[in-house]
């Protein structure tokens, strides 16, 4: 039971133990939907992530809560994961859910997996994640092509 609790007590001093490398991040995201992303920490180790994106003749607009934390094998590379919602609105026709061609509402739920990498040299990150959603307004159901590559300018 000592060893149990002393792992447990290890893990999350390891997991609350960060001081990130920067406050905000301003950048591009590029994959399936391409648009701006806005990373702002609120605390050592919790952010909220702003996304705005453009896809099949329409928009979205996610907030994200998420938890960064480092890993200790490789400086400036962090893990993060999260949760949040997104809200949106897109051509029936090119999205390929509907056969009309009326703009449609989209409100649901997201998770956030992703890894960035803060440069030493520069003020940029590089950082790729998978953010699969769940829409429960419009066409609902899950949304699981949302990967993405983002470059962000951090200061």
């Amino acid at each position: 039971m000592k060893n149990i609790l002393f792992t447990l007590t290890l893990i999350t001093t390891s997991l609350f133990s960060y001081s990130q490398d920067y406050t905000t991040g301003i950048g591009l995201r590029g994959g399936p939907s391409n648009g701006l992303t806005v990373k702002h920490f609120i605390s050592q180790k919790a952010a909220l992530e702003g996304i705005l994106t453009t896809r099949w003749g329409g928009f979205g607009l996610t907030g994200l809560y998420e938890i960064n934390v480092p890993i200790k094998s490789v400086s400036r590379l962090n893990f993060y994961y999260g949760i949040g919602a997104h809200v949106g609105s897109y051509n029936g026709k090119q999205n390929g859910w509907f056969k009309d061609d009326v703009n449609h509402f989209v409100l649901g739920v997201d998770g956030i997996l992703g890894l960035e990498y803060n440069f030493k040299e520069i003020p940029f990150n590089i950082g790729v994640d998978y953010k699969p959603g769940f829409n429960l307004v419009g066409y609902s159901g899950y949304w699981g092509d949302e990967g993405a590559l983002s470059i962000r300018y951090i200061f």
